[in-house]
């Protein structure tokens, strides 16, 4: 498990792509790959990292087209986490909300 805890930690440090885009990446393939596991993890994250709803909404999008019928229950399962996250105050970035 230490082997794989350092190679999340290589992975998910700064370089082309920053913290919130890899965890949105991981968002997709875990709902496409059905990882129970990953859905909360990722969306908590990609919270964390500065993720909008909005950029998990299409994440979540992407991966239901990428992953087809099946990939809807696990959508379905991260937007629930999205939300659970929300309500005990962990809330996306508000400033990549488009404006009107």
């Amino acid at each position: 498990m230490s082997a794989f805890a350092q190679l999340n930690a290589a992975t998910s440090a700064p370089g082309a792509l920053d913290a919130k885009i890899k965890q949105l990446i991981a968002l997709g393939i875990g709902i496409s790959a059905h990882c129970d596991g990953c859905l909360a993890y990722h969306v908590h994250d990609a919270v964390r990292a500065g993720a909008s709803r909005q950029e998990i909404l299409e994440t979540i999008g992407i991966a239901i087209l990428m992953g087809g019928g099946p990939a809807v229950v696990y959508a379905c399962q991260a937007m629930e986490a999205m939300d659970q996250f929300a309500s005990s105050g962990l809330t996306p970035a508000l400033s990549d909300i488009p404006k009107k």
